[in-house]
């Protein structure tokens, strides 16, 4: 059995200082535990609530500092695009190109990321039915690529709402390419505080140790040593110190079904 894959770091990068914060810290959990690290961290958050939201340093110096991560911490890295011409930029830093949810659907990007040979993680959208990510896999196997992550991270139910399916995860598995679950954001309440996304971070643990029972192959998480007063996602970001203690419960479950 192989190690068990975790993406994690912060929603957005807000200063140099506080991803490498996140960055040693996270490290020294997933080394203790052994797990699988990639760190991920995004350089632009285009798809904020609202227009005066903080949404990142963008790509010029964002990129920089996920290089440094690298460097310094000897760590493989995560972060999402939007646009295809961002795709080759990222690539020569990322180990995964990541593919937000509302955007899985748009041939450009996801060609683009296809033809940098790096890993694509496909976030499911949450208007999307499991099986529907069939025709997003031939898009990027057309493309050229086999280096496929599918990642559930709820679906909407009513308004302002989620839920997480697990059956979903059985379903994705069945394409034969290895299944992420962002337990954090499938806490959100996508627009729930007006201007804002809110969520519900205590339902984070029990939503990634089901995933994990269901088969899940990798947990993503959002952490922040103060969520409460991060710049983006701060309501469904774990805290920090609490982690390693979540994780810790979490692979008992994995190590139990596998």
């Amino acid at each position: 059995m192989g190690k068990f894959i975790l993406i994690a770091g912060p929603c957005v990068i807000e200063s140099k200082e506080n991803v490498m914060l996140i960055a040693e810290t996270v490290k020294g959990i997933a080394d203790r535990l052994n797990l699988d690290l990639y760190f991920k961290a995004s350089f632009d958050k285009a798809n904020r609530t609202s227009i005066s939201s903080y949404r990142g340093p963008g790509i010029i110096d964002g990129l920089k500092t996920l290089r440094e991560v690298k460097e310094i911490y000897g760590l493989k890295i995560a972060t999402d695009i939007h646009e295809p011409w961002q795709a080759y930029s990222v690539a020569e830093v990322a180990d995964i190109i990541q593919i937000p949810a509302f955007l899985c659907r748009q041939t450009d990007l996801l060609v683009a990321a296809a033809k940098t040979g790096r890993i694509v993680n496909v976030k499911k959208a949450q208007f999307l039915a499991p099986w529907d990510m069939v025709n997003v896999i031939r898009k990027l196997e057309e493309s050229g690529t086999k280096k496929i992550m599918l990642c559930e991270r709820g679906t909407c139910f009513g308004y302002n709402t989620l839920v997480v399916d697990m059956s979903g995860i059985v379903e994705m598995k069945k394409f034969g390419y290895p299944v992420v679950m962002d337990a954090t954001h499938s806490v959100q309440k996508p627009g729930g505080n007006g201007i804002a996304t809110g969520g519900n971070r205590e339902y984070v643990e029990p939503l990634a140790k089901a995933a994990v029972a269901a088969g899940a192959d990798a947990l993503f998480f959002e952490v922040h040593p103060d969520p409460d007063n991060a710049l983006s996602d701060g309501a469904n970001m774990v805290k920090m110190n609490q982690f390693e203690d979540i994780l810790s419960r979490i692979i008992k479950v994995y190590d139990a079904v596998h």
